[in-house]
């Protein structure tokens, strides 16, 4: 079987930060650890590697796409490898993008690896078999020996074990499997509660994901005496996008000054966000972040100030590990300053 495999700038020995606005470069052959990988699996040959440098596969997807699909169209392969992407987020992004997009256009395997850690976990862990990854490129030699060990199981048309024998992240799929020596699930159950009981450890057949519950904030007491300020997901920034937020699945936020300012005139901001039309948006930035309004209301008493900051992000395709991440970053900064209030603005 003949496989093909995608990496990033970085590892295609493009460059690094700098290289990371590069279009896709196809390979007749294979470069970097797609060697390492073609040389662990007997039953599997890699014949080419494709490079896409990271900024370009998240913020230009369809332009990236339809150049590697053109040339993807006049090759024969079996299966497709991505990665492994460690902790890197946009390149897991990246890698989640292009497998599940071969998957659907070419219906043929598809394999990533990532930490757990990674956003590219949270938005594609459903769509394909994603390999828990190490931290860091020192794991490259192991992560890649599992999805090896994998896609060899897949060429043989061995049996494929549940997601967490083979060591992916669930995708969500609950298939019918008979229990060993057809114990009933009564039985089972039984089995649990009294290993429960006795602190010996056990294995759920149905696992319950956890949600975060955040208890509400005390009620203002006097918001006539509130400092203010703006947090949003509308992606308003400057025009030249200074802290350059990806336009979606953003992996970083920012903070700008609209000290004295009763507006964000258009010739001076704009939104970013990939997940609406940003025309209106753009047109009068206010209505993403609405300093107009809040500087109404300042005016007329309501609050005493509104801070000399905003700040922003922008939501569609944003996980909720960088989600959370962000809130505690940002709550960290309005805290210090004695911010009392915020006003959360979304799209």
């Amino acid at each position: 079987m003949k496989a093909i495999h995608y990496i990033n700038q970085f590892f295609g020995q493009v460059g690094g930060e700098d290289a990371a606005d590069s279009k896709p470069i196809f390979h007749e052959g294979i470069i970097g650890c797609s060697m390492m990988l073609n040389g662990m699996m007997p039953d599997v040959e890699v014949t080419n590697t494709i490079v896409c440098g990271d900024n370009y596969i998240t913020n230009h997807t369809e332009e990236a796409l339809k150049e590697i699909f053109a040339w993807l169209d006049g090759k024969q392969f079996d299966m497709f490898f991505a990665g492994p992407a460690f902790m890197a987020g946009r390149y897991g992004v990246g890698c989640g993008i292009i497998c599940k997009a071969v998957k659907e256009r070419y219906n043929v395997p598809v394999f990533s690896s990532m930490n757990e850690e990674n956003p590219g976990v949270a938005e594609y862990r459903t769509e394909f078999p994603i390999f828990k990854g190490g931290r860091k490129a020192t794991f490259m030699k192991d992560d890649l020996t599992v999805m090896a060990k994998y896609a060899e199981k897949v060429a043989k048309g061995e049996q494929l074990l549940p997601a967490a024998e083979e060591g992916y992240f669930p995708r969500g799929i609950r298939s019918e499997i008979p229990a060993p020596g057809n114990v009933m699930a009564a039985d089972r159950v039984i089995d649990m509660l009294v290993k429960k009981l006795n602190g010996e450890p056990f294995q759920t057949e149905l696992v319950i994901p956890k949600t975060d519950k955040v208890p509400p904030a005390a009620a203002v007491k006097d918001l006539s005496q509130c400092t203010i300020a703006l947090v949003s997901s509308s992606g308003v920034v400057p025009l030249d996008n200074p802290d350059h937020i990806q336009s979606a699945s953003a992996q970083k936020w920012g903070k700008y000054n609209i000290a004295g300012k009763d507006c964000l005139p258009s010739t001076e901001f704009k939104t970013i966000h990939a997940g609406f039309d940003p025309a209106a948006m753009c047109a009068v930035p206010d209505r993403g972040v609405p300093v107009d309004a809040m500087r109404f209301f300042e005016k007329q008493g309501k609050f005493k100030k509104l801070y000399d900051y905003y700040y922003v992000t922008v939501g569609t395709g944003t996980t909720q590990n960088f989600a959370a991440k962000f809130g505690k970053e940002i709550a960290a900064e309005l805290h210090a300053a004695g911010v009392d209030a915020v006003v959360l603005t979304a799209t």
